[in-house]
């Protein structure tokens, strides 16, 4: 016997109470049935009709859009950006909700992981619940900052450029990104046509003035001659095996942080808000407070952001070590910090190389994992190792949690923890732990 077919329920069309924020960007419902909804564009509080846009009858859960407000919170603003909303550009989450709510929402999120996940309250992670600007981060009421530094256009079939609808490869052509740096918007990536381009990166290094784009061709497509309105560098990725290569300019841009410049090459990784990376040293230098003579290790160290700020403060009796995967960041981190006999950095992943390098004790650690977190073994080795500071940095307020409770059984706890609001009008949050032994 054949089974019945499965009914889908997109299109289907819901009357809810909203609930809570959920981590992703979304909040909390439950249609009169019971059914669970994931809901885009609410916030929590509003009677919104909830369009469901996907599940069918056997998911544990749907995903939805609010496409009509029934009862409006006082949290809520109409959109400044035109492209956002139901079925629209997927970059943003949080167009709708004025600038505090947006904080208020997102620190709600990371104490919802912090207790769920690691079983600690704000107050058990030395946190006060708020999330921050930037550092020195300051914008008049009603204006949409304009945050990133780093922007990748998808480009449509006929060559113009966009942004991707959520969840979706369908692309939201665009005539400006309102949250796009001031460097970016400038180059006018929207203002032309891409032919062949599968997408167009532009970035503009906010501590230096580089400007850089990067195109990836789809198969077969020529380069374009790229005339733009300033002096940018090119780089395409290669459809074969995705290296990128120098079309002409720099292969590089320099960004600044800490009273230093670092290159960061071929479309590396970079904070993308102007001034997060100074927020993120700050508040990892206050947390760990390195000493004279201090070995300590940078994982996931990048071109070495973290590394050289800790080298400065050591001095020579001290030492760092830091552990990186990427090739070219790796060149990059080994360039940035020359000048320093007392840093080291090795390629590798860091489950890998950490064990080779048979370090057994060590004065501080600061990890920046990628969004996954640093997983069970890798903090067990690291607890093992002593230190008297540990700073977590993180871009995802699950793995943090989840690390977290790996630390707990390792014998650390949290000492502090803050969160940054460094990607605005996204629900992305950046938070920094600092972790001690248990004594």
């Amino acid at each position: 016997m054949q089974n019945a077919p499965v009914s889908s329920l997109v299109g289907e069309e819901y009357e809810v109470e909203v609930g809570p924020v959920a981590h992703g960007g979304h909040c909390i419902a439950r249609t009169e049935e019971g059914r669970v909804l994931f809901v885009r564009h609410a916030l929590p509080g509003e009677r919104v009709v909830a369009k469901v846009t996907e599940g069918d009858e056997t998911s544990r859960y749907l995903r939805a859009d609010a496409v009509t407000i029934l009862d409006a919170s006082k949290d809520r603003v109409e959109a400044p950006c035109p492209f956002a909303g139901p079925g629209r550009c997927g970059g943003c989450d949080w167009q709708h909700a004025k600038p505090g709510a947006q904080r208020r929402l997102k620190g709600e999120v990371v104490a919802e992981q912090l207790q769920r996940l690691a079983g600690l309250t704000p107050e058990e992670a030395g946190w006060d619940g708020t999330v921050m600007p930037a550092e020195g981060d300051k914008l008049p009421a009603g204006e949409v900052p304009q945050w990133r530094t780093r922007v990748q256009y998808a480009v449509d079939t006929e060559g113009h450029a966009g942004l991707r609808k959520h969840r979706s490869h369908e692309v939201e052509v665009i005539d400006r990104c309102m949250i796009a740096a001031e460097g970016v918007s400038e180059l006018g990536i929207e203002k032309r046509t891409w032919e062949g381009m599968a997408s167009v990166e532009a970035i503009a290094a906010s501590g230096s003035g580089d400007r850089q784009v990067i195109l990836t061709p789809r198969p077969g497509a020529r380069l374009p001659l790229v005339e733009l309105d300033k002096p940018v560098s090119v780089l395409r990725v290669d459809e074969k095996d995705g290296g990128v290569h120098r079309v002409h300019g720099r292969p590089f841009v320099r960004e600044r942080a800490d009273d230093r410049t670092y290159r960061v090459g071929n479309g590396g990784f970079w904070q993308v808000h102007p001034k997060a990376a100074q927020t993120l040293v700050l508040a990892v230098m206050q947390g760990l407070m390195p000493r004279k003579g201090d070995t300590a290790l940078d994982l996931y160290c990048g071109v070495g952001l973290f590394a050289g700020a800790i080298a400065d403060r050591v001095g020579d009796q001290g030492a760092v070590l830091g552990i990186e995967s990427g090739k070219r960041a790796v060149e990059d981190a080994r360039h940035n910090l020359e000048a320093y006999d007392r840093v080291r950095i090795e390629q590798g992943k860091v489950e890998t190389v950490l064990p080779r390098t048979r370090i057994t004790e060590v004065d501080l650690i600061v990890l920046d994992p990628p969004r996954a977190g640093a997983g069970k073994q890798t903090v067990k080795h690291l607890a093992g190792l002593g230190a008297r500071r540990i700073a977590y940095v993180a871009c995802d307020p699950a793995a943090l949690a989840r690390d977290i409770a790996y630390f707990k059984e390792g014998g650390y706890r949290v000492r502090t923890l803050r969160a940054f609001d460094l990607f605005p009008m996204t629900h992305h949050v950046e938070c920094v732990a600092i972790l001690e032994p248990v004594k």
